[in-house]
């Protein structure tokens, strides 16, 4: 009976085994999907829809081929369509269940109808053929006048390219679309296609394989059990016979040998027996063992959720605009421009810096450019952090429009360091985002509650009239305290307290009078330095903070004014000076004008604190002048 019922547990271990295999071979049906867009025509770019991205769960696989170099990128929706504004493109899109592709002119619509199939299911490899439709000619798909190219655009989130073949998984959630091109003058690559992962689990794959592996090993056991028994029941045996005599010569040897052969087992017989024992016994084990380890993650129940959740996009109020940038984009973009302007400090090229520098940044290098090509000793300016957002603040402008506004603040990267505060712009969507400003934070500044970079702040427009004082006003009235101190009819506006620049340039402007004094003394001549604030010729950038205020950022130019108080006297040049004029001296004297960028926290009106607080602050030379007689 031991060894039926150690038949029967090989049979059934045999089936649970096969079953479970055979679930995850000739029963698992296709591991994804994927749909193939193929276009013609001369559009130089092909829009994905997140539409299409998100008609199937999981990740997204775009594959891309093309001779030459391949492009890709991907980002909001509405700023990809901006950015292709006056530009023919194929946009492939989901019309009910079907993809279609459409070729959409540089006026935004269709100039072409797309074949279509319906939107594949569960086959392998399903596919929809898009051709321009009647009436399509080649000036509708011709390039964009004035084209662009893609690559190094600040509306990226991300983007790749390779040669002849991009294949990039992503997993992007809705209101997002990829773009994809060559160098955007060359049509778009002709064949693409997106691949989604299908469910392959099969849960009970595992289980079965296991449950047949503990059952064969049960069998074995029963196996071994029966052998013992068949062999206990045999009963008492003999006792073996003594050794039988050798063969006596005389005895012919046929007898002996039939002597020696009667009622003796041979030992190699016996050693057989015993090595076919334990190969049987061996074999299920280590076939077991390689069922154990073949069984994957996705061949076992899950209990928890989702195995592959796809990403979420982050839900806004219906009147909510999208923040310009995430967080990843702006430290991206961070790192963009201070590359550039490395380069450009490099090579003292104003052009370079320009692409990534505007109003007093840009102005402050020009004129430091100018300076270390005619002078020796003088260095370059502060360079742009490249990191230290991780630990700094991210606040971009809530719009969908442009022009478009993000304040950042890195971190220091040294113990003491002090961070850098920043206010970069983007004029539209084709243009990269450049510095407005930039200056360093005061000690233990204390920033106001701000929106997180995922929500956004509004921008406050210059003449608003919901702060202490419009943004637009707020660089002249700071200056008229530089020039009147306490006498000034908005000393009462500013927080002194908070406020260091004011202080230190209280001093810089008297130590520049001691020694203008004791070299005109010494020199035998009679002269007057003179100091005038006024306001920048930088645009105000402001964006609202949690508590109805704002954060401001202003322009406002220190001049020093030099001029000689007797007849025959000169004034010699600074070095800067001299190298900005180039002159060494001068019988009317000079005009020196630094650049003062200035961070203001400006507080609404009506609230419990009404101070404007200095934040951060930043002074450079910004220009040197002859003055006229």
């Amino acid at each position: 009976m031991r060894f039926v019922w150690a038949i029967a547990a090989f049979v059934l271990a045999a089936l649970m085994i096969a079953a479970g295999i055979a679930q995850r071979t000739v029963f698992q049906g296709p591991t994804s999907l994927t749909t193939t867009v193929h276009t013609t025509g001369d559009a130089p770019f092909t829009v994905i829809d997140g539409a299409v991205l998100g008609h199937h769960p999981g990740s997204q696989t775009v594959r891309a081929a093309a001779h030459g170099q391949v492009f890709l990128s991907y980002g909001r929706a509405d700023d990809v369509k901006a950015w292709l504004a006056g530009a023919t493109y194929n946009r492939v899109s989901l019309d009910g269940g079907n993809v279609v592709t459409t070729v959409i002119g540089p006026d935004g619509k269709a100039v072409g109808s797309a074949s279509s199939s319906p939107s594949p299911s569960l086959s392998p490899s399903p596919t929809t053929t898009a051709t321009p439709g009647p009436g399509s000619d080649s000036a509708s798909t011709a390039p964009m006048v004035g084209a662009h190219d893609p690559v190094g655009s600040d509306l990226w989130l991300e983007e790749f390219q390779q040669k002849d073949l991009l294949v990039e998984p992503l997993q992007l959630p809705s209101g997002m679309s990829v773009l994809i091109a060559t160098d955007g003058t060359k049509p778009a690559p002709a064949a693409i296609s997106v691949t989604w992962p299908l469910s392959s689990s099969t849960p009970w794959a595992g289980p079965l394989i296991v449950l047949g592996g503990i059952l064969m090993l049960v069998g074995v056991f029963l196996y071994i059990l029966a052998i013992r028994h068949v062999r206990r029941s045999r009963g008492p045996r003999r006792k073996s016979p003594p050794p039988l005599p050798t063969a006596a010569a005389d005895e012919p040897e046929d007898l002996a040998v039939a002597q020696a052969d009667k009622g003796v087992i041979s030992s190699g017989s016996a050693e057989s027996t015993r090595r076919s024992r334990r190969a049987f016994i061996a074999v299920p084990l280590a076939f077991s063992a390689l069922l154990f380890a073949g069984c994957t993650p996705d061949a076992w129940p899950h209990m928890g959720g989702s195995a592959s959740p796809t990403p979420s996009a982050t839900v806004a109020a219906a009147d909510q605009q999208t923040p310009a940038v995430t967080e990843p984009q702006a430290e991206q973009i961070l790192a963009r421009i201070s590359k550039t302007v490395h380069t450009a400090d490099a090579k003292m090229d104003a052009n370079t810096a320009a692409t990534r520098l505007d109003g007093a940044p840009l102005a402050e290098r020009e004129a430091n450019y100018t300076i270390r090509q005619n002078a020796k000793g003088i260095s370059a300016l502060a360079p742009i952090p490249t990191t230290g957002l991780a630990k700094g603040v991210v606040l971009p402008q809530a719009y969908d429009g442009w022009p478009r506004t993000v304040m950042l603040i890195a971190a220091g990267t040294g113990g003491n360091a002090p961070s850098t505060i920043m206010m970069m712009s983007q004029a539209d969507p084709w243009s990269n985002y450049k510095l407005a400003y930039t200056a360093q934070l005061q000690p233990a500044t204390q920033i106001p509650d701000l929106a997180p970079s995922y929500v956004g702040a509004s921008a406050v427009p210059p003449d608003s009239s919901f702060l202490v004082t419009p943004p637009n006003q707020l660089a002249s009235a700071y200056a008229d305290v530089l020039n009147n101190g306490d006498k000034s009819q908005y000393a009462g506006l500013f927080d002194k307290a908070t406020d260091t620049f004011l202080e230190q340039t209280k001093k810089a402007h008297a130590a520049q009078l001691a020694a203008f004094n004791k070299s005109a003394k010494k020199g035998g001549q009679t002269g007057s330095m003179t100091f005038l604030a006024s306001a920048g010729s930088s645009d105000p950038s402001a964006l609202a903070t949690l508590d109805s205020g704002a954060i401001v950022a202003v322009q406002v130019n220190d001049s020093t004014i030099t001029k000689p108080t007797s007849s025959g006297a000169v004034i010699f040049a600074s070095p800067e000076a001299k190298a900005l004029t180039g002159t060494k001296q001068s019988s009317t004297g000079y005009t020196t004008t630094y650049s003062d960028e200035l961070f203001f926290y400006v507080p609404g009106q009506g609230g419990a604190n009404t101070k404007i607080q200095m934040l951060g602050y930043a002074s450079d030379i910004l220009s040197a002048k002859v003055n006229k007689k």
